[in-house]
């Protein structure tokens, strides 16, 4: 068990707009047959039925990178985290319309649910377009920080996938510093292109696309746990 000392409180303020009654309906009705149980530990069979590979997003947003991977991949269990309302109700929104049976939402921090997980349980993590935290005195906030990344990496099996995807300069750089140094992941890129072109099986989020508008570069690394 990862001392939950070391990890910092990551995010600010969990509502934005008021919700109208359709979305309101969602939170009461559907989010509690598809919410991560909030106590207790947690594996496949208990939070799908069976055993079947999973894979986990932090902050998942509006929801869309998560719903597309669970499309893909119906055999495997997705466990989305998002502290934000507004955002979970996206993802529920994606959830029935697409009838994904293979989701599941934590609203609140993804540490907590990463810590309830077995060992070696996850398949890949994915951590897109997260808060730069863009201040070198608000570093120690950032997701990649050697805290956050250890029980990423204790839950990850080997040869699972670390996704990390960014349009902030800042965060780019401070990224490829913390991964370079650890032993335990090993970047994939063999050239420039490998990290500067989004893979097929890399839905784009809106997110990037906002980025892409703003004429921002963005960056798509991924890491292999050894």
């Amino acid at each position: 068990m990862i001392d939950p000392a070391t990890h910092r409180q990551l995010y600010g303020r969990r509502q934005g707009h008021k919700l109208r009654a359709g979305q309101a309906a969602l939170v009461e009705e559907l989010l509690p047959t598809v919410a991560v149980p909030e106590s207790g530990p947690l594996d496949a069979r208990m939070l799908f039925g069976n055993d079947r590979p999973l894979e986990l997003e932090i902050g998942f947003g509006g929801g869309e990178h998560l719903a597309a991977q669970a499309a893909m991949r119906s055999d495997h269990g997705f466990i989305g985290c998002e502290p934000f309302l507004n955002g979970v109700v996206g993802a529920l929104n994606h959830v029935r319309d697409a009838a994904l049976g293979n989701v599941r939402l934590h609203m609140g921090d993804a540490i907590e649910v990463l810590d309830r997980l077995p060992d070696t349980s996850l398949e890949r993590v994915y951590l897109l377009h997260p808060d730069p935290w863009p201040k070198a005195r608000h570093a120690k906030r950032r997701m990649v920080n050697d805290g956050p990344l250890d029980l990423i990496a204790a839950k990850l099996k080997p040869g699972g996938e670390f996704r990390l995807g960014t349009d902030d300069p800042t965060y780019c750089r401070w990224a490829m510093m913390v991964m370079t140094r650890r032993r335990d992941f090993v970047w994939t890129a063999d050239c420039a292109a490998d990290f500067l072109t989004r893979p097929a099986d890399w839905p784009e989020t809106r997110y990037e696309r906002k980025a892409r508008r703003q004429g921002h570069e963005v960056w798509y690394f991924r890491y292999v746990r050894v």
